[in-house]
């Protein structure tokens, strides 16, 4: 974990320097070349950097030893701090809207844009990419939430930039002002979007979900493979950060001792710490053979198929 928290503390030092060179540009030369869809991508690259140092404090709080009032650690820092990042870009895309919007109105009063926009658009682009793409790398292989949020959101970044190339060039080819305005419209309601899209992943943890429920089945296949034991079921799976959390019921022999209950629940156990990468806890709770207590919650793999 320690080694983890490293890569991602490297992967958002570089995010910082990366994006506030390119926002600097951005909105400096944005407001030179006289384009709002250029400035717009500034802002945009403005909560990349603002994210990433989000990331720097939840890393901190990560780092914590579990405590009397944290007993499973400090992991949900992560999902947290993604769902800032998600209100935080939402606040961003919204007032960029309303400030495309504003300027629409008055369309005739504004300049056409400086072929300055076309180069700046241009040096988005690539500066994006690579970002993008060593974000999602590491991302990947930390299974971080906020870095692949991160990630995510500057792989719009860099369809928006294509955008606003496409955009500016169009512009002051056609002398048309009012695209310009268009296009900061269209990376707004972009920006709003990947908000939404971050704000669900994140909430799916906070509601002690999984994404992938593939792992399910996982578990029951890891379960079938010891001897002796049955009937895996009212199965729940969460997660902290990367990590997993799994509560199951087996059912053994009900004729057994409790020290032998115990040892196959401990099986289980093993087994699957050896299938399922990134297991935090299991707890493994022992029933006899044909137990007929109505189930609530959780999962079994009847109910997986159903």
């Amino acid at each position: 974990m320690e080694q983890r928290l490293k890569q991602i503390k490297t992967a958002s030092a570089v995010g910082i320097i990366g994006n506030t060179a390119l926002a600097l540009v951005k909105v400096v030369l944005g407001f030179l070349a006289g384009s709002l869809a250029v400035v717009g991508d500034g802002v945009d690259s403005a909560t990349d950097v603002l994210s990433f140092i989000i990331i720097f404090f939840a890393l901190k709080i990560m780092a914590k030893e579990p405590d009397e009032e944290h007993s499973y650690g400090h992991y949900r820092a992560e999902a947290l701090a993604t769902l800032f990042i998600a209100f935080m870009i939402l606040f961003a895309g919204v007032q960029l809207l309303i400030f495309a919007l504003t300027k629409i109105v008055t369309a005739a009063a504004n300049p056409v844009p400086s072929p300055l926009a076309v180069v700046v658009s241009f040096v988005s682009i690539g500066g994006k990419l690579l970002l993008a793409l060593y974000q999602f790398k590491t991302g990947r292989k930390t299974e971080s939430a906020m870095l692949i949020a991160n990630g995510r959101n500057m792989l719009a970044d860099l369809y928006v930039s294509v955008g606003v190339l496409l955009g500016t060039f169009a512009t002051i080819t056609l002398r048309i002002p009012v695209i310009d305005h268009l296009v900061a419209m269209f990376i707004a309601v972009w920006i709003i979007w990947t908000a939404v899209r971050i704000f669900l992943e994140a909430n799916t943890e906070l509601m002690d979900g999984v994404k992938d429920t593939s792992i399910y089945q996982a578990v029951f296949d890891a379960v079938d493979q010891v001897e002796n034991v049955a009937n895996p079921h009212r199965t729940r799976i969460r997660k902290l950060a990367n990590l997993y959390l799994i509560d199951l019921h087996i059912e053994v022999d009900g004729t057994l001792t409790v020290a032998e209950g115990h040892r196959l629940a401990m099986e289980v156990e093993h087994v699957l710490r050896q299938k399922i990468d990134n297991l935090y806890d299991v707890a493994v709770h022992v029933e006899p053979l044909g137990n007929m207590e109505k189930e609530k919650y959780g999962l079994s793999p009847q109910k997986l198929t159903d």
